[in-house]
């Protein structure tokens, strides 16, 4: 399903140009060495920590991009692979604050917070893969990333993103993911964590930590991807066109480098492209710009035939009300319809910046309606209902016939956080607005099939391997 385009064919292809042209004559600072030794070795020049990339060497290596990506997961029904699954749906991530679902209140967020959060995507049927959604302030300062990977593993069994820092960290990381497999061997047979970074940041620049991670992951051959963030007026031109091109420039590089890394390495086009907002330079992340960006970098994976998705529907609102609805909604919308296989969605309000319950649930809801209209209208004879409709004749009634009742829980999604009561029965229910019911819902969640889905043994070998970790356990929402 991709039926709105902002491009033209035409446009679209000059884009491809402009950033060769960006690659060719203007390059990237590439700060990492190994990088640098790499893109030399396979026909690039390089000059201190610029790096030019030739035509013919982007082309050469385009071609060895996979059309698909798999998010597995430890249960494997729960593996997602774009574009075949889409539209994939992945939480929004590492927010540093959260809201609290009992005072309300917004604070710093904890192990404990993302256990919660990590149970509250396994009950939720519109999300497929949990990109741990906030940081661990109470995390050990040589445990960052396991003190959130721990808690994800805990209680939830979907697909887990996942983003470290060092070298140091990705090896605490996998030995955590080892452990859980059952040994190395097993979990590179179906490897439950993806790996994400943004190994390019805007302008045309490649750090040294990300660079370093990618190049790793991408050798091993293991799940990881990249994300491109360009902000227009700040980190890139002040025009949409001249935004695009850089940040397809800056995509076709990190992919690149992973084949170089390793031929066939599979990878998204994944981007969360801004227009910064010039009156106070704020990152406008709920802006539509943000997505109308999104749906032109769509037309651009498209053309390379690579699956494509990143942070769309976010919301610069700070509480989880009109805003930050019709900013999610819009830009999700965009970008379903432009073709987009994964959307970052999920939870955060405030640019990214805060973690929200109600509007985790309200998204989990949005995401189904995502899906139910990618998967667009039947179309039969059957479907059609000429006979139906000549059966039932003017006048007549379809609520009690065997057509209506055999797609009755199918046809339209049955909403449990839209309210569809007459407003007598509302106001009988309480007359909640749909943050309360959302948080309620929350709370419901919070009391079910809450047992750790780590066995007890594990757990044990797990906080012997990794001894002070965060206690990683599961507290019910009062």
């Amino acid at each position: 399903m991709s039926i709105a385009a902002l491009l033209t064919q035409e446009q679209v292809e000059r884009i491809h140009d402009a950033s060769l042209e960006i690659l060719e004559g203007t390059g990237l600072k590439v700060r990492y060495e190994p990088a640098r030794e790499l893109f030399k070795k396979h026909g690039c020049s390089v000059e201190d920590e610029r790096v030019k990339f030739p035509r013919a060497v982007v082309e050469k290596y385009r071609k060895m991009y996979p059309p698909s990506f798999t998010f597995f997961a430890r249960d494997p029904k729960f593996d997602k692979s774009i574009p075949q699954d889409s539209p994939v749906i992945v939480t929004a991530s590492s927010a540093p604050d959260i809201i609290d679902p009992v005072t309300g209140a917004e604070r710093r967020a904890a192990s404990s917070d993302i256990a919660q959060i990590a149970h509250l995507v396994n009950e939720l049927p519109g999300y497929d893969v949990f990109s741990i959604s906030t940081l661990a302030d109470d995390a050990p300062p040589d445990q960052f990333t396991i003190s959130r990977l721990y808690p994800a593993l805990k209680y939830c069994l979907k697909p887990i993103r996942v983003t470290t820092t060092d070298m140091k960290d990705t090896k605490s990381v996998m030995d955590m993911a080892y452990l859980v497999a059952g040994g190395e061997a097993a979990y590179k047979e179906h490897p439950f964590l993806t790996h994400h970074y943004c190994p390019v940041v805007s302008p045309l620049t490649m750090d040294v930590l990300s660079t370093e991670n990618v190049m790793f992951f991408a050798k091993e051959g293991l799940p990881v991807y990249p994300t491109i963030v360009p902000n227009a007026g700040l980190t890139s031109p002040m025009s949409m066109a001249g935004t695009i091109a850089q940040g397809n420039a800056e995509f076709l590089a990190a992919a690149t480098l992973m084949q170089m890394c390793r031929e066939g390495t599979p990878l998204i086009y994944a981007t969360l492209g801004t227009v910064a907002d010039m009156r106070t330079g704020a990152y406008a992340s709920g802006g539509i710009e943000c997505g109308m960006l999104h749906m032109a970098f769509a037309q651009m994976a498209h053309f390379y035939n690579v699956p494509c998705g990143g942070y769309i529907g976010l919301t610069n609102s700070k509480v989880n009300d009109a805003q930050a609805g019709y900013e999610t909604g819009m830009s999700g919308m965009a970008g379903l319809l432009a073709g987009m296989d994964m959307f970052n969605i999920g939870g955060l309000i405030d640019a990214l910046k805060t973690f929200d319950f109600a509007k985790a649930v309200i998204d989990d809801e949005m995401a189904l309606m995502m899906k139910r209209m990618k998967r667009g209208i039947e179309f039969s004879e059957d479907e059609l209902a000429v006979d139906l409709v000549r059966e039932i004749g003017p006048g007549g009634s379809f609520i009690v016939h065997p057509h209506t009742i055999k797609r009755m829980k199918t046809e339209a999604i049955l909403t449990k956080m839209a309210d569809r009561d007459a407003r007598t029965i509302w106001e009988r229910k309480g007359g909640m607005d749909i943050q309360a019911r959302a948080l309620a819902k929350a709370r419901e969640l919070m009391t079910k099939n809450t047992d750790p889905l780590i066995p007890a043994d594990l757990d044990e070998k797990l906080r012997a391997e990794f001894p002070g970790m965060v206690a990683g356990v599961l507290e019910s929402i009062p």
